[in-house]
């Protein structure tokens, strides 16, 4: 039995996310020698509408709650993070060092806020497979953007444009569009600049192997190499989320207990409904010790 951690990405962030952390002052001093003043209010309402401050709160907040699993015994065999997600959990498999990680994602965020200011997201579409979405856009100027389950997918583009697209598919027989809480077209052509920069900036970065599977959110596949790592952190941004793929791949390589790291439940979600065979929870609704003994329940 193996234990999966994963990472939530934009539109689970709230305001306040980081004033209950665990050892959260010792973090947040950490965080304070690299962002500096900006640290004490990351997580305020006014900060959450800009991309810099979500996507530098969800790091902060995922690796304090992981590391706390592993400072109470529970270590994971596979991390997994979907979007921005995908930073901290390359700093919880040791890829990638916290400090780096902070000015990466510092800079991730004003990348893709500076190419889009205003006036694209991405939609959430519910109750369509991929073959009937596929077949609304046509000339629609729309992209895919994630494929979370099998009919649980998101699309990006312009905001009128996708209001469009969302009503078609609701014409469709969808049961459910909504826009996310997401101020860039993320995981598609449209940042593809974007993420050439940031790569860039990966190269006076130096990532290690990793000390447990660091499995993609854009490949579902695992990665150990290094310099592969760096390349899919640099430009997922840029390329679809296979978050339902990966889910499956977890399962294949025996992982029985999936542990959402905060905020919120998405993920939790998700997994169950790739057809995971065992338990799934998320820490948003479920105290450290309820993860303790289920993955002691689990091993025996």
């Amino acid at each position: 039995m193996k234990i999966l951690f994963t990472f939530p990405g934009q539109g689970t962030q709230r305001p306040g996310m980081l004033q209950q952390l665990p050892d959260g002052e010792a973090l947040l001093s950490r965080v304070r020698a690299v962002l500096g003043d900006e640290t004490d209010h990351l997580d305020s309402a006014d900060a959450l509408r800009h991309t810099r401050a979500v996507q530098l709160s969800l790091l902060i907040c995922g690796v304090a709650w992981a590391r706390e699993l592993i400072r109470r015994g529970l270590k994971p065999d596979i991390v997994s993070g979907l979007s921005i997600g995908a930073f901290p959990a390359a700093v919880i498999a040791g890829a990638l060092d916290f400090s780096d990680a902070l000015r990466l994602v510092a800079l991730r965020g004003d990348l893709m806020e500076q190419a889009y200011p205003q006036g694209y997201g991405l939609t959430a579409i519910a109750g369509l497979t991929l073959g009937r979405l596929e077949k609304l856009l046509p000339g629609s100027n729309i992209y895919i953007a994630n494929l979370n389950a099998e009919t649980q997918i998101v699309i990006a583009g312009r905001d009128e444009d996708m209001a469009r697209v969302a009503q078609r598919a609701l014409e469709a027989g969808a049961s459910k569009a909504v826009k996310l809480a997401v101020s860039v077209p993320s995981h598609c052509a449209l940042l593809a600049k974007p993420a050439a920069r940031l790569a860039q900036a990966f190269a006076s970065v130096r990532l290690t192997r990793p000390t447990c599977a660091y499995l993609s959110g854009s490949t579902a596949r695992v990665i150990w190499q290094p310099e592969k790592i760096a390349d899919d952190l640099a430009f997922n941004m840029a390329r679809t989320v296979q978050w339902n793929d990966a889910i499956v791949s977890a399962n294949q390589r025996d992982a029985r207990l999936a542990i959402e790291m905060p905020p919120g439940n998405v993920l939790t979600g998700l997994t169950l409904q790739a057809g995971w065979q065992g338990e799934a929870i998320c820490l948003e609704r479920n105290s450290v010790e309820v993860a303790l003994h289920l993955a002691k329940r689990l091993s025996q």
